[in-house]
């Protein structure tokens, strides 16, 4: 099998994409796993194939949910597991959409996309694309976090944005810094579902302009460290909006090995959402090999 595709990042979260509209082309997990290896194969954080609702059972619980629905981002992490959602995913998708011809989509407009976790509205930007991540919720529960490096287990906090996260809060930028994520941080209690795990630095002064500021690395699950994660963004932004209370704002710029990206928190008819703003490139297209 030839597989026609484009690499594409978000923040320097990376993945592989590729069109299959019918739904004919599923790719196994040792494939995923091959195109996403960094040192044999193309190299990505995940891949994400363009299918029509239509086309797979979990599109038809989205076109369900909003008939606009068209497209479906099947995402793949890249150890070949599947995954809820991905904030900057979901903006990658959007632009290898529009510049494949399957959507058109001017600044200021906005489609509906399906995910495993329902539907997300994603509105072009001038310089980028900002995603409607839906309604977040706070975990119960005082999970423990262990880092390879950082001398003693720090608590987390439990965050949901369509898929689990747990934040925790870092003293300063050296301990950010020394942090070793190439190691799986080890949560306890274990997670039913797995989780990513964010290590997160307030700035200094955290609120400036109106915006709060954190500094964040993450460690996904089923992939490892990575140099942007975006429904890790908001989880962090959120986890440092309740940690500082009351007075602090709902927008907050979060920087990443990767670059920044914007966190907005507005209110909906059926209760706070958290939207992601950011670029989203498109690298290179080519076509390989598949065994």
């Amino acid at each position: 099998m030839t597989l026609q595709f484009t690499k594409g990042h978000g923040t320097g979260n990376d993945f592989i994409l590729y069109s299959d509209p019918a739904g004919e082309y599923p790719l196994a997990p040792e494939q995923i796993r091959a195109l996403c290896d960094r040192h044999t194969g193309i190299g990505a954080d995940g891949v994400i194939r363009a299918v029509r609702s239509v086309a797979l059972p979990d599109g038809e619980a989205a076109i369900a949910e909003d008939s606009s629905a068209e497209w479906f981002m099947d995402y793949l992490n890249a150890d070949g597991t599947p995954a809820e959602m991905c904030g900057n995913g979901i903006r990658v998708f959007a632009r290898y959409l529009i510049a494949n011809g399957l959507l058109t989509l001017e600044v200021g407009e906005t489609v509906a996309i399906g995910t495993r976790a329902g539907v997300r509205d994603v509105q072009r930007s001038a310089d980028g694309f900002h995603v409607d991540l839906g309604r977040w919720m706070l975990e119960d529960g005082d999970p423990l976090v262990r880092v390879k490096q950082l001398k003693v287990a720090r608590p987390g906090q439990g965050i949901n944005v369509g898929n689990p996260h747990i934040v925790v809060a870092l003293a300063d930028l050296d301990e950010l810094a020394d942090a070793d994520l190439t190691y799986v941080p080890q949560v306890e209690p274990v997670p039913e579902l797995g989780a990513n795990v964010e290590l997160v630095v307030p700035r200094d002064p955290l609120v400036k302009d109106g915006i709060g500021r954190i500094s964040m690395r993450v460690h996904e699950r089923g992939v490892g460290e990575t140099l942007s994660c975006g429904t890790g963004v908001a989880a962090s932004a959120l986890a440092t909006r309740h940690w500082a209370g009351s007075n602090a704002p709902n927008n907050w710029r979060v920087d990443v090995p990767g670059g920044t990206l914007g966190v907005r928190m507005f209110a909906a008819e059926d209760g706070e959402h958290v939207g992601l703003s950011g670029a989203a490139e498109l690298v290179y297209t080519g076509t390989i090999e598949l065994a």
